[in-house]
């Protein structure tokens, strides 16, 4: 299409047009006409026989070109969105969004994470080296519930303790009121921060002398049982050993809102603690866990919150004290390294990839910072291997987690199953958020806060409904308090995006601060607590109608971890009842649990049994989510194995399944095997049996139509990865240039082939579109220069892509614009000589074509 080859006409009048609304007629048909017309106007002459000769060839005719038509519609029948529109489905799954959110979604349930989360090592008490790791005490003091706190425990506590961003502001506020309410997660070392308080404003250092020797009475823990307003009744009376309590003690008092029934002191009575406390010229300071329960003492005159100390700050602290105190015993202190060369190694060590990664986890809490430490610590001076190193790095997150799950409901089963008054347990929703919302982050982890939130509501009630079935859970609307489960779950919000009806709006995004916490969230929920798998597998059903892809994706990837567990349970519970679903969404949810086990060596080959008895035996929707499972590349034992799969659940019942089939055979075409894949398409194109020839004509066409983002699958670092937008083939043809021709023969093979030509031909003209962007900017133009030149080798090849692009420019509703209509045009004419191979399939193409 040079510029004087440019008319102004319509495209109608363009010579050499292929027919867009029907196939070209048959040059028999032409000839018969012809000769109808030479003997138009002669004498009567024709015997009855030969008009009903003609008649009789009319009719074939005639059926010939209804089947080609029939056939034409079974081609675009077939390059329908699979996903589309079924049983009384609303829309279209919207299959690029899902890939996006299962790509994000793996990177948490990596397999190469196994050794955090599926090794199935629990560590609880063990003993590496001269280094004893007792991970059930996480909290110093927990077992003393009253007196005083030893003089060893608060010089231990000057000498180590970190300082939290604020720490100054609680000190003058413990100073100037005397009492402080001291809001903080567990195990953030809210206590340690609570006794330091506590331990400067009583000391006589506060004004410039020295502490008084022997006086570690003067800091105190309080029975919380007795509360706030016994603490003030016994201020002024003999404490519990006999001996009055002297004037100007702290007292700590560690108070538990989230049992059953538990009420949160009035701020009456903190006021008339206060008061006591300035008469006795003492200090408290009441320790309480953030949540909706201590909302009102945290907000109030006396309340603060505690942040966490800083990791670095915790790790090197603890560090220094263990490598002074190996110094100050060695029997040599002038052999070897001293304490800062120890340290530097120490830290080197905790540098390293592949034990951060171990960890798991961003920040260290002040006990999970002592046992790093103290594995460190032995690491570098020779007492544990590399080996134990790891091994108890991997137990910080399993640890925490059981700490978060241990128990939860034991005060609740321990109690009546109703009032008097018949109301039942209706704190049971309040007691079993928390685990929710961490089980919902687990499995959700990268959504949209409100996702999170609204799944952890729902499996609220699940867990509810589950320990209490005779009664229905009250259901808090007012109690949320995202800053607490923040705090509770080790969780951070950041601001990112998420999709909408095809577009992205801007969203808060929730992640756990450590890698390690959603596989041992969900090791610990299905190892250990076997009771609770029933209502988080109905959750988990429930979460697979959910329109949402960031939700549905997610949950099936998370469904896939917990099959690796137990595939018995999972393909019972969960694959099974959804692969036979009427919805395709749900048999995609089971496809991809499926695909998820299968990234693991213990169950590969389990699944490569399933979905090849499947794709034989199974009923439609067997067949159908097989072929799914099949896209991924993962459910067969190779690429020969996954495209023979394919191609029989394609060609059977006259392509019942053919319009998925061909959907994940172009699927496998994002993955490195993709040259494999184009033979086999091309092999099927010229296959005897129609049935063949419709799945690699269909798979063709489809190709042209489908996006990157649509399939790619695993490797967020691959060349395709940043061209999600771009139709597949040109992608391809853009970063694998030995694609391109397998591609265009493929791509000419459909354009040349009557029944397929239509859709072919939209679909060419959907790739001409894509060159620049509706702002003016490059899009898929260099692989467009890839592959256009390789397609339109010949005469007649140029001819049509000229008639389309005039059709293109003379659009009515929109028109090509002339210049880029040129570019394009230049594009595909630039001088290239096709390959023997090439010329040779083209031949045969035509060859079959000439004689059908």
């Amino acid at each position: 299409m040079s510029d004087d080859q440019q008319p102004d006409a319509p495209a109608e009048d363009t010579p050499d047009k292929p027919g867009r609304d029907r196939s070209p007629e048959p040059e028999d048909k032409k000839g018969r006409d012809e000769q109808a017309h030479d003997d138009d106007g002669k004498a009567d002459g024709g015997s009855g026989k030969d008009e009903d000769a003609e008649d009789e060839a009319a009719e074939r005719e005639q059926e010939r070109e209804r089947e080609r038509e029939r056939a034409a519609g079974r081609i675009k029948e077939y390059t329908r969105d699979p996903l589309a529109a079924e049983q009384n489905e609303d829309g279209p799954t919207d299959l690029a969004a899902a890939t996006r959110a299962r790509r994000a979604t793996r990177t948490l349930f990596d397999v190469g994470r196994d050794l955090t989360s599926f090794d199935r090592s629990y560590i609880g008490s063990a003993i590496i080296g001269d280094i004893n790791l007792s991970l059930d005490a996480r909290r110093s003091g927990a077992g003393m519930r009253s007196g005083p706190v030893p003089e060893e425990e608060l010089r231990r506590l000057r000498r180590v303790h970190v300082e939290p961003a604020g720490y100054i502001r609680l000190r003058n506020a413990l100073r100037a009121r005397r009492l402080l309410v001291l809001g903080a997660a567990p195990g953030t070392g809210r206590t340690s921060t609570a006794l330091s308080l506590l331990d400067e404003v009583t000391t006589a250092s506060a004004n410039g002398a020295e502490p008084e020797p022997g006086t570690g009475s003067r800091v105190r823990r309080v029975d919380p049982d007795g509360g706030v307003r016994q603490l003030a009744e016994s201020l002024d009376h003999a404490s519990g050993d006999g001996e009055e309590t002297p004037s100007g003690t702290g007292y700590l008092l560690e108070l538990s809102l989230t049992r059953p029934g538990a009420l949160p002191p009035a701020e009456m009575d903190l006021d008339e603690l206060a008061a006591a406390l300035e008469r006795r010229e003492a200090y408290a300071v009441i320790v309480v866990t953030i949540g909706s329960a201590a909302n009102a003492l945290l907000a109030g005159r006396y309340g603060m919150l505690c942040p966490p100390a800083p990791t670095r700050e915790l790790l090197r602290t603890r560090l220094l004290e263990r490598l002074e105190r190996h110094a100050a015993a060695a029997t040599a202190p002038d052999d070897g390294p001293g304490p800062a060369e120890l340290l530097a190694r120490a830290e080197e060590l905790w540098a390293r990839e592949e034990v951060e990664g171990v960890v798991g986890l961003t920040d260290l809490r002040p006990a999970e910072a002592e046992l790093l430490a103290s594995l460190l610590a032995g690491h570098v001076l020779g007492d544990i291997s590399y080996e134990e190193l790891l091994a108890g790095c991997r137990s910080l997150a399993a640890s925490q987690v059981q700490e978060w799950f241990a128990g939860v409901d034991r005060a609740l089963t321990a109690r009546p199953a109703g009032t008097g008054t018949g109301a039942g347990r209706p704190d049971t929703a309040n007691l079993f958020h928390p685990v929710a919302f961490r089980i919902a982050l687990a499995v959700l982890g990268g959504a949209s806060h409100s996702a999170v939130a609204a799944a952890a509501h729902l499996l609220t009630w699940e867990l509810s409904v589950q320990c209490d079935p005779d009664n229905t859970p009250a259901r808090p609307l007012f109690c949320d308090d995202p800053e607490a489960d923040l705090a509770l779950s080790r969780a951070e919000v950041t601001d990112g995006r998420v999709e909408v009806a095809g577009g992205e709006v801007p969203a808060r995004l929730i992640w756990y601060r450590g890698t390690a916490l959603p596989s041992a969230v969900l090791t610990e929920l299905w190892d250990r607590h076997f009771p609770v798998r029933a209502p988080v597998v109905r959750w988990l059903r429930l979460l697979a109608d959910d329109p949402r892809s960031q939700v549905w994706m997610r949950a099936a990837v998370a469904a896939g971890e917990l099959c690796v567990r137990d595939f018995d349970y999972g393909y019972t519970e969960l694959v099974r009842p959804l692969a036979e679903a009427a919805t395709p969404r749900r048999r995609i949810f089971a496809a991809t649990t499926l695909d998820q086990a299968a990234g693991h060596g213990t169950h590969r080959g389990t699944v490569h049994r399933l979905v090849g008895d499947w794709s034989r035996n199974g009923t439609n929707a067997l067949r159908w989510t097989a072929a799914m499972a099949l896209g991924y590349g993962n459910a067969a034992a190779t690429t020969d194995d996954t495209l023979d799969t394919l191609a029989r659940i394609g060609v059977r019942e006259d392509g019942d399944q053919l319009a998925v089939a061909s959907f994940n055979v172009v699927r496998l075409l994002a993955l490195p095997d993709a040259d494999q894949v184009l033979t086999r398409i091309a092999e099927w194109t010229h296959h005897k049996r129609e049935a063949y020839q419709d799945l690699g004509l269909v798979t063709t066409v489809r190709l042209s139509l489908t996006t990157v983002d649509e399939v790619l699958t695993d490797d967020p670092g691959a060349p395709l990865a940043d061209r999600g937008d771009w139709p597949l083939p040109l992608a391809l043809a853009a970063t694998r240039p030995e694609l391109v021709g397998p591609m265009a023969d493929l791509m000419w093979t459909a354009l040349n082939t009557a029944r397929a030509r239509d859709v072919a031909m939209d679909a060419l003209e959907r790739l001409l579109r894509s060159a620049v962007r509706k702002d003016g900017t490059e899009w898929t133009r260099p692989g467009l220069a890839a592959l256009l030149p390789a397609l339109a080798t010949e005469d007649h090849d140029q001819r049509r892509l000229d008639w389309l692009l005039r059709h293109m420019m003379n659009d009515p509703e929109n028109p090509l614009p002339d210049a880029r209509a040129r570019d394009l045009w230049w594009l595909a004419v630039t001088p290239r000589r096709p390959d023997r191979r090439e010329r040779t399939r083209r031949e045969r193409t035509r060859e079959e074509d000439r004689n059908g």
